[in-house]
């Protein structure tokens, strides 16, 4: 557990002025979806309420509701721990975010300014000097960060809100994905073939180029989910 992440996300909580069950419920479910609390690992409900400073009962609210989301799963005699990402999730992830990434593309080739293609390209550039510090979840943000300049792009507000939903959904398995340092470089490369499909405007090789991008992290974290149950 890594207890200086879960502090700052209890922090961005508490200002939000939530009952306190929910505050405990979105602290734990950021600390999953970003890793802090990674797959396997025990919920102890009474070491978690004291580091949230709270009693047993909102954390085991918040189990319950972890539960149902399908990010914790209980286990007989041995009690709650932190769901293992399953191949089923993530194709169900990755076909929401497939559409919408190639709704987000369409928009974006026929939007998109020069300003924006410029900010895409420093973003690249900056997420290709995380790599050298092998923090994983600065890599992840980093890429997230990439792109979200082409969801701004397309200039539709309500597209931008439903991926934000889903954003953490994503998280998790982008961040699977990066924990591969073998795969991250390719991302780069792929990366500039999508900012230069944009900037040529050629709406079919730009959600090609889209398309298996996220493909290829699909195969990778299917394998990886396959190695680690073998």
């Amino acid at each position: 557990m890594q207890e200086d992440k879960i502090e700052e996300y209890l922090k961005i909580n508490m200002s939000s002025y939530l009952p306190l069950r929910d505050i405990v419920f979105n602290t734990l479910r950021q600390a999953i979806l970003k890793g802090e609390l990674a797959p396997g690992e025990r919920l102890m409900e009474v070491s978690l309420a004291q580091k949230l400073g709270v009693s047993r009962t909102p954390v085991r609210e918040a189990i319950r509701k972890l539960e149902l989301e399908g990010l914790v799963l209980m286990i007989p005699r041995r009690g709650a721990e932190v769901a293992r990402i399953s191949e089923k999730s993530l194709r169900d992830v990755l076909e929401v975010r497939r559409g919408l990434e190639d709704l987000a593309v369409e928009l974006a080739c026929a939007r998109i300014t020069e300003s924006q293609i410029v900010e895409l390209k420093k973003a690249n550039v900056n997420f290709e000097n995380s790599l050298t510090s092998n923090d994983v979840t600065a890599i992840a943000e980093a890429d997230e960060r990439f792109h979200e300049i082409i969801y701004r792009a397309t200039g539709n507000d309500k597209l931008v809100q439903v991926i934000s939903n889903i954003k953490e959904q994503m998280y998790r398995y982008r961040l699977e994905y990066i924990k591969d340092s073998a795969k991250r470089q390719a991302l780069v490369g792929e990366h500039k073939e999508i900012v230069a499909a944009l900037e040529r405007r050629n709406l079919l090789e730009a959600k090609e180029r889209m398309r298996r991008h996220i493909e290829n992290q699909e195969i990778t974290v299917i394998n990886n989910i396959k190695g680690s149950s073998g």
